[in-house]
C-alpha cells in the first residue's frame, strides 16, 4: 500500500510539473514584529525587513501552491526596571533574522487589471542571528550582546514555526502588493522550568514581482 501511495503521490506531482506553468517572483518590504505571550505586558513593535523568494506551482484554476525560501527580520522592543536602589526604566532591542521555509496556498480572484490573492500556510524557521541592545548608564552608550540559540547556556530557541497568512494584489504585469502576518506557534523561551513563554509575531508589507 505504501508503494502504491507512493507512486500515486510521484506521478501526481510528475503531472502537475507537466502540465503546469510554474512561475518564479521575489518579494521585499517591511516587518513589524514583537513577542506575544508572558515577555512582557509593555512591548512595542520593531522594525526590520524581509526578503523572499518564491515558486508558484498552479494546481486547479486561480489556485496555487507557493513554497519559498525567505530571510526575516524579526524580534520585540520593552521595557525593563532595575531595583537596585533607584528605580530606573530603560528600553531593551532584541533583533532576530531568521530563515524561514513557507509553504503556501494561495487562491487568486480576477480583479481589474489582474487578481487579487489570499493564502496561508505553515512555515518553519531557524534563528541564523541576533542581537540585544540596552543602555549604558556609566558611559551613555548601548550595550549589545549576541543572542545565543544554540548551548547550554542559550538565551532563545533555534526553531521558530508557525503559520504565514497573506493577502494582496497582482498586476498582468507581473508586479505584486502584498502584506502578511506570521503567526509564531513555537515556545522561544529555552528554559522548561519557566512560565515566561513567549512566541514571536510578524506583520509584513512589500512589494514584488512574479516572472
Amino acid at each position: 500500500m505504501k508503494k502504491v501511495l507512493l507512486s500515486l503521490s510521484v506521478g501526481l506531482l510528475l503531472a502537475i510539473g507537466a502540465n503546469a506553468q510554474v512561475s518564479y517572483g521575489l518579494k521585499a518590504g517591511v516587518n513589524l514584529g514583537k513577542f506575544s505571550g508572558n515577555y512582557s505586558d509593555n512591548q512595542k513593535m520593531i522594525t526590520s525587513f524581509h526578503v523572499t523568494g518564491f515558486a508558484d506551482l498552479p494546481i486547479a484554476n486561480n489556485f496555487s501552491i507557493q513554497p519559498g525560501v525567505s530571510l526575516q527580520g524579526k524580534g520585540s522592543s520593552y521595557s525593563a526596571t532595575t531595583w537596585g536602589g533607584v528605580v530606573e526604566t530603560f528600553n531593551v532591542d532584541r533583533n532576530l533574522m531568521s530563515v524561514e521555509i513557507p509553504v503556501n496556498a494561495v487562491y487568486y480572484i480576477p480583479a481589474g487589471n489582474g487578481n487579487v490573492f489570499i493564502g496561508a500556510g505553515p512555515y518553519i524557521g531557524f534563528n541564523i542571528s541576533g542581537k540585544q541592545k540596552m543602555p549604558d548608564d556609566l558611559s551613555d552608550t548601548e550595550i549589545k550582546t549576541d543572542i545565543k540559540f544554540s548551548g547550554d547556556d542559550k538565551d532563545m530557541n533555534l526553531i521558530d514555526a508557525g503559520a504565514n497568512f497573506m493577502a494582496g494584489y497582482k498586476f498582468n504585469n507581473g508586479l505584486l502588493i502584498n502584506a502578511g502576518y506570521g503567526l509564531g506557534l513555537t515556545n522561544l523561551n529555552p528554559s522548561d522550568n519557566s512560565d515566561n513563554n513567549y512566541s514571536s509575531r510578524t506583520l509584513n508589507f512589500g512589494i514584488g514581482f512574479q516572472f
